[in-house]
């Protein structure tokens, strides 16, 4: 069976998406569409933009979209019999899926993006990545600081977990978590705290949003970053793609639950190879390419 993955913020590079916009006349049409539907460049920002302007959210979010969707949905070979993304790279993956049609979901990447800059600008946050521990640790160490808000936001690999909350909070973790024995506690570039109680803001526009859209019934199941389930009902996915912004990406769990649900194969569909590497760590037996 083959699963098909999509990646969310941090894949992005400049010139992203130029090589399907000059070799496919639907590629064209769709990335067109894209600048029409978001009222700017998003072409010239990903083709030719500075690596400065790529890494604003606001502009990464629908960039990072729409190369995915475009990809997934030019490729001939391209029949999914399961899907996720990572974080983000959900709402492409429901694109792909057929429950979103590609304007309404760039619209929502475009909403989306917009309202967790918002969040971020409004309290200062920030994100770590902790290596060499279990999610167990790091869990505990995050639930004992009550004084802060410190919460473990992606769970990207087994050894590999991003914590998010104040950056009081984290330097506390951070030295709480060395002491632990973690190999190494990485500060992240981000503008804020992603996937925590931070983004409660963002969350709450962001679901106005949802709302708003029509979501169809998946050509296949579609495993959702909240509950690392298998998921077809359009209500549900509409809940749980709403409850992502504020709850962690169980990335390691999905993955483990596509394999165990007969996932053959994988195939990240986008810009980048940083689900490659993490579906490798998680499922190393599994083979795992890019389209």
């Amino acid at each position: 069976m083959k699963a098909y993955v999509f990646p969310g913020q941090g894949s992005q590079f400049r010139g992203m998406g130029q090589d399907l916009y000059q070799a496919s006349e639907a590629a064209r049409q769709l990335f067109d569409q894209a600048n029409e539907v978001l009222g700017y460049n998003l072409t010239g920002i990903m083709f030719e933009g500075s690596d400065e302007e790529l890494k604003q959210t606001i502009y990464t979010q629908p960039a990072v979209f729409a190369h995915g969707v475009v990809l997934a949905l030019t490729t001939d070979s391209f029949a999914p019999d399961m899907v996720a993304g990572h974080s983000l790279g959900e709402l492409s993956a429901l694109t792909a899926a057929g429950v979103l049609s590609f304007a309404d979901g760039l619209s929502l990447a475009s909403v989306r993006a917009t309202a967790m800059q918002r969040a971020c600008d409004l309290t200062p946050s920030t994100m770590a990545a902790v290596l060499g521990l279990t999610d167990a640790v790091i869990e505990s160490v995050c639930a004992e600081i009550t004084e802060e808000i410190v919460v473990p936001a992606n769970y990207n690999c087994p050894g590999q977990v991003v914590i998010s909350g104040s950056v009081a909070g984290i330097q506390l973790a951070e030295e709480r978590l060395k002491a632990a024995g973690a190999k190494r506690v990485v500060p992240l570039a981000v503008s804020g705290a992603f996937h925590s109680p931070f983004m409660e803001p963002a969350r709450t526009e962001f679901a106005e949003a949802v709302e708003r859209m029509t979501f169809n019934t998946p050509r296949c199941p579609v495993y959702q970053n909240v509950n690392a389930q298998a998921v077809t009902d359009p209500a549900q996915i509409k809940a749980n793609l709403i409850a992502q912004l504020t709850s962690p990406v169980r990335w390691t769990q999905s993955v483990e639950r596509m394999v165990a649900d007969g996932a053959t194969e994988f195939f990240e569909c986008g810009p980048g190879k940083v689900l490659q590497g993490l579906v490798k760590k998680i499922s190393p037996a599994i083979p795992v390419a890019g389209i």
